[in-house]
């Protein structure tokens, strides 16, 4: 198969795995692997793209996610948590090591590739973290720590496979120790070099505007591509080390404004790594993965059951973690791209080191090169496995210990207004969480009062932007009194919510101007208004609107039936109309109801486990939901949310 056949296949299955993914709603990362073992059956990567072309790119590509995942690690997001971070890098690293080299020891694996293994599968990675914590939405202690676990670990596990490499290399005990301590100071060194030298290059650059904005995504990838192979150069697999330090100290430098490049990244992350792993998954053959299926069963269950249990309550005791955030922790810790790329590399260096090395050693890394071929369907068996498990199960888990759910359906208003604390109230007596972000306080005060959660911030603030614990929810809806604002806002949450999910109140110039007032557009001296006149009139109303209005690309979706703009919901308020929660049945549809309230504005549904935000375009139900709409009270006096029956 010619290579451009190949990759073009390649680029189709990955997206339409990942698109497939999302909308059943599991894991990505399976259907890849199943369709690049399907596909491997076929064609094999390393026949098409050829061995040294295949672990270049490889290298390059796992180098540019973990730099992409590093870009958006903040440390302030662990200011209150700097100690489990630190231990989750380091003492619950070396558990892990210890005990998945025994696991790996117990089933059978040489102590020198049960050593190998076991550093590479202290791995996480955020290639199967953060698709997960999009998902789950899980509070931001435990997503911030799972984030820089997965991140900052995944180039220890290489460095530490780079060590016990180069002491298999050496054999001799003695010298290994020396030579394994040489090789972790030469890391280092390299790694803070490189990215101290790097750093103040691209600050210096970006921050005397030497670069234009439309070349920043390319700068960045130069850099990370540059580091890691500069670090490769001078240490093996240093490179990723390097990468991710880099990526830390640009993401935090207050001076660099990084948002546009963040997002360049993280498509081309998705991109990275569905490609990724069909193409490695398909160097595995049906066969080799029947062959070792129930060892590499046996040693998963360890992972699962033992090792990661052990190491994170290990690790972490004596920390400020909860025991709900260690239990929950204890059930996440999925396998990702790394772990895979590194022990194809590591398996192929093998190969090479047992052909290329002479004298007493050759013996022995001939017949150890010839059992590291099991290395590769374990990891990979290993991946599908805590892919499926942690990927599938730790959601019920996350929901029984009150840290996240699997069906995220709150909602966050911007504003907290009259309409909006009544809305906000309605939903939380159906069990839907609501934050109110405001800055009034008397307002938020009588929210709180009738139990709804309020956040005193400007919507626009770093806090509500970056620190706003969003566990749970799943809309945004911005409802402030500025225009300007609302659009802003909405834009920045559409990062995490989602486009589909985020909202804003119609605008004012939004509004279209009724036929009989663009009048003004038909040439004077016309004595009626014909067809021809309005369409000229109308052409010229859309003239103006398009020069006075704000541009319709910025503006989110708009909630509610029908769609009104601020004033228009303060007017309908003061008008004595409230908020009311409505349960339609068979004998009284949606049809009874809007025939009684003709004037009502149809704002959400519930059908016993999920709120939907309604919009024009909205198919609303005719029963069997709970019905919320701001409308006239049937009773003076009523509450702000009542119960309507036919």
């Amino acid at each position: 198969m010619e290579p451009v056949v190949y990759l073009g296949a390649v680029l189709v299955v990955a997206a339409l795995a990942q698109w497939l993914a999302w909308a059943l709603q599991i894991p990505s990362i399976l259907l890849l692997l199943i369709l690049g073992f399907l596909g491997g059956t076929l064609v094999s990567p390393d026949e098409v793209l050829g061995r040294d072309v295949l672990f270049a790119a490889v290298t390059l590509a796992v180098g540019v996610i973990l730099f992409e995942g590093s870009l958006t690690l903040r440390l302030a997001d662990v200011r209150d948590l700097g100690k489990p971070v630190l231990r989750l890098c380091s003492v619950t690293v070396v558990i892990a090591w210890a005990l998945i080299t025994a696991a790996g020891w117990l089933m059978g694996l040489d102590p020198q590739l049960a050593l190998l293994i076991g550093a590479i599968l202290v791995v996480t990675g955020p290639t199967v973290i953060n698709p997960i914590l999009r998902q789950l939405r899980p509070t931001r202690r435990i997503s911030s720590l799972l984030r820089w676990e997965g991140i900052v670990v995944d180039p220890i596990g290489a460095i530490l496979a780079v060590l016990v490499y180069q002491a298999v290399l050496v054999g001799n005990r003695e010298d290994a120790l020396g030579t394994a301590l040489l090789t972790l100071a030469i890391s280092v060194g390299v790694a803070l070099l490189f990215t101290l030298v790097l750093a103040v290059v691209v600050e210096f650059v970006m921050v005397r505007h030497l670069v234009p904005d439309y070349l920043h995504g390319t700068l960045f990838l130069a850099v990370a591509a540059g580091g890691l192979v500069g670090s490769n150069m001078i240490q093996s697999e240093s490179g990723l080390l390097t990468v991710t330090i880099l990526g830390i100290v640009l993401g935090n430098r207050r001076t660099l404004h990084l948002e546009h490049v963040k997002e360049f990244y993280e498509h081309l992350q998705v991109l990275l790594v569905g490609v990724l792993f069909v193409i490695l998954a398909g160097r595995v053959t049906p066969q080799q993965v029947l062959d070792n299926l129930w060892m590499a069963l046996g040693f998963v269950a360890m992972l699962i059951l033992i090792v990661r249990p052990v190491s994170i309550w290990l690790g972490l005791m004596g920390t400020e973690t909860t025991r709900k955030e260690r239990l929950l922790m204890s059930g996440m810790a999925p396998r990702g791209i790394v772990a895979a790329a590194v022990t194809s590399i590591f398996a192929l260096e093998l190969e090479h080191a047992a052909e290329t090395v002479t004298g007493e050693r050759r013996e022995a890394l001939v017949q150890l090169a010839e059992e590291a071929e099991t290395m590769v369907p374990l990891v990979f068996v290993t991946i599908v496995v805590t892919v499926a498990v942690y990927g599938l199960g730790v959601g019920r888990l996350a929901e029984r210990l009150g840290l996240a759910t699997t069906n995220p359906q709150g909602v966050v208003f911007a504003g907290s207004q009259e309409w909006v604390r009544q809305v906000a109230g309605a939903l939380g007596e159906l069990g839907v969480p609501t934050i109110l972000v405001g800055q009034d306080a008397g307002a938020l005060r009588r929210a709180r009062m009738d139990g709804v959660r309020t956040e005193r911030t400007n919507i626009l603030s770093d806090y509500a932007i970056n620190d706003l614990d969003l566990a749970g929810i799943g809309s945004f809806i911005a409802a402030t009194d500025d225009d300007g604002t609302n659009t802003t806002a909405a834009r920045e949450f559409t990062h995490t919510l989602g486009r589909a999910n985020v909202y804003q109140v119609l605008r004012e110039d939004s509004l279209q101007p009724e036929d009989a007032s663009v009048t003004s557009g038909i040439p004077e001296g016309a004595s009626t208004v014909t067809d021809q006149g309005r369409t000229a009139a109308r052409s010229s109303a859309t003239k103006g609107s398009e020069r006075t209005s704000s541009s319709h690309k910025l503006a989110a979706r708009t909630p509610f039936r029908p769609a009104l703009t601020y004033a228009q919901l303060e007017e309908r308020v003061a008008n004595g109309m409230t908020v009311r929660r409505t349960q339609l049945t068979e004998t009284f549809t949606l049809a009874h109801y809007q025939e009684r309230n003709p004037d009502a504005v149809l704002m959400f549904t519930h059908d016993g486990t999920k709120a939907s935000v309604l919009t024009e375009e909205s198919d609303v139900a005719e029963s069997d939901v709970t019905l919320i709409a701001l409308a006239p009270p049937r009773e003076t006096g009523r509450g702000r949310a009542t119960d309507e029956s036919s």
